[in-house]
């Protein structure tokens, strides 16, 4: 099984080509900071991301994710962020990872569960706010530099996609990845 993250700052078209793959029949697993944050949200806490265990449940449901995803089919699997990205977070809300990331991180460094080319996706130029996603392109960059400092200081290797069109994304990265 080839397991490939997608990463890169919010608003960078991640999730459009994720969702694309999946439409094509690939197998796609789904963010899971953005499903927090709209379960919380739903509940009645308008930026969850403040709490200060929000990492760690983020973390918690990645690696139930990636443990579920050995039932789905391959020979590729995409997915949409993995702990590597909730370590940049915790970074960029100035938190220190708690024992379940930094188990996650460990596992990561040690069982090699994902394949170690990783795809960032640049950022498209503008940001289009969500009630998940509430940055400004400054604050993205930042956010992605922290996302490439963590995947390298991991020992991952960073392919770039650049900004287009989602269809084309979704090509180039159809044609990076097959084997």
């Amino acid at each position: 099984m080839r397991r490939h993250i997608l990463t890169g700052a919010p608003g960078s078209g991640k999730t459009t080509v994720a969702n694309l793959l999946a439409a094509a029949g690939r197998t796609v697993v789904a963010e899971a900071a953005t499903d927090r944050i709209a379960a919380a949200q739903a509940a009645g806490t308008p930026q969850p991301w403040n709490d200060p265990g929000f990492c760690e449940t983020v973390a918690k449901a990645q690696r139930d994710r990636q443990a579920a995803a050995d039932a789905l089919p391959g020979p590729d699997q995409y997915f949409d962020r993995s702990p590597v990205c909730t370590l940049a977070l915790a970074r960029f809300l100035g938190q220190a990872p708690g024992p379940i990331l930094t188990a996650e991180l460990d596992r990561i460094r040690t069982e090699g569960p994902y394949q170690r080319r990783v795809y960032c996706f640049d950022l498209l130029g503008f940001i289009t706010p969500t009630p998940a996603r509430r940055i400004d392109l400054d604050a993205a960059k930042s956010f992605e530099q922290l996302h490439l400092e963590a995947y390298t200081e991991l020992g991952f290797t960073i392919e770039r996609l650049p900004a287009a069109a989602p269809a084309e994304r979704a090509a180039l990265l159809t044609d990076l990845t097959e084997p």
